[in-house]
């Protein structure tokens, strides 16, 4: 007798989200079963999607074999960019760290003069993130949200801190919200709580944090198989939404990965595909070869 494996079928679907516009856009989400469970009754109609990460500044930290991709063209932030679309990227993820008043402090006008300046260079979709200081953000992305006005970008992070001020702007200028919580399941569902009393819950994009391979990365995995088992099996309302991995400014500041391009591509690579199994939607990388590596990794022919 031939043996059938069981099949299940779930009521919970993660909410599916464009980001970007027309020609310019892509969507995440929208499965209702859980990560590579292709042989339950159900579907994934989204493949997870991969951006690489642009600073506005030049990096002063990183390892020369991670900057070799980007040499000629690291210095200019609209450069760079392109040159991510160019090496098969899905996505650009800008990050704003000059504005960290730990860094440059450099000023909101400035950031949302770089931030229109990328989005109108490059022909795929745009993810902006701040300095992640909650106060320096929320002066900051307002004014991000307002010069890409109806660009329908996905920005962030949305912190409990912040998430008003924020929230709000991203709102009234038609983007979509990251919302950033720290790795506990009870506060990232408080802060989709508080954000969806006015903000549309299929415009929220959910960031638990990453952590990189031996550095943590058992928590962020086992938050992120939590939230996407809840949502799928159980139909919880707070948690149906699609989840963004920001993990390779984790992996490449490790030592392993500082030592040697080998040893980085596998330490990205591996924190990688252990979160795409625990149910990421899109993966913030900062080599290209990672990106080639994972994609090959997960083909399903």
């Amino acid at each position: 007798m031939e043996y059938k494996a069981p099949a299940e079928a779930y009521t919970g679907v993660v909410r599916e989200i464009t980001i970007g516009k027309g020609k310019k856009s892509l969507k995440i989400g929208g499965e209702n079963i859980l990560p590579f469970h292709f042989f339950d009754q159900g579907s994934n109609p989204n493949s997870a999607k991969f951006a690489l990460e642009v600073l506005d500044m030049e990096p002063q930290d990183w390892p020369e074999h991670l900057t070799q991709p980007f040499k000629d063209v690291i210095a200019d932030p609209v450069k760079w960019a392109k040159r991510c679309e160019e090496l098969g990227a899905d996505a650009v993820f800008l990050r704003l760290v000059s504005t960290d008043p730990a860094v440059n402090d450099s000023s909101a006008d400035e950031a949302a003069a770089l931030a229109k300046k990328v989005a109108e260079a490059i022909s795929i979709p745009l993810i902006i993130y701040g300095s992640g200081d909650d106060k320096k953000d929320a002066d900051v992305l307002p004014k991000v949200a307002e010069a890409c006005d109806g660009m329908n970008l996905l920005i962030g992070p949305v912190q409990k801190e912040n998430y008003e001020i924020v929230g709000k702007a991203l709102l009234d200028h038609g983007h979509n919200a990251s919302a950033l919580s720290p790795l506990d399941i009870n506060l990232l569902k408080e802060l989709n709580v508080k954000l969806c009393k006015f903000f549309p819950a299929e415009k929220i994009v959910i960031d638990p944090e990453s952590a990189a391979l031996g550095y943590g990365m058992e928590y962020s995995f086992s938050l992120m198989e939590r939230v996407k088992q809840i949502g799928v099996i159980t139909k919880d309302n707070m948690t149906m939404m699609p989840i963004i991995a920001d993990l390779g400014g984790e992996c490449w500041k490790t030592k392993q990965a500082k030592e040697s391009k080998e040893q980085g591509l596998l330490w990205e690579g591996m924190t990688a595909l252990s979160l795409l199994l625990a149910g990421a939607n899109i993966l913030i990388l900062r080599h290209p070869d990672t990106v080639n590596l994972v994609k090959e990794t997960t083909e399903v022919e």
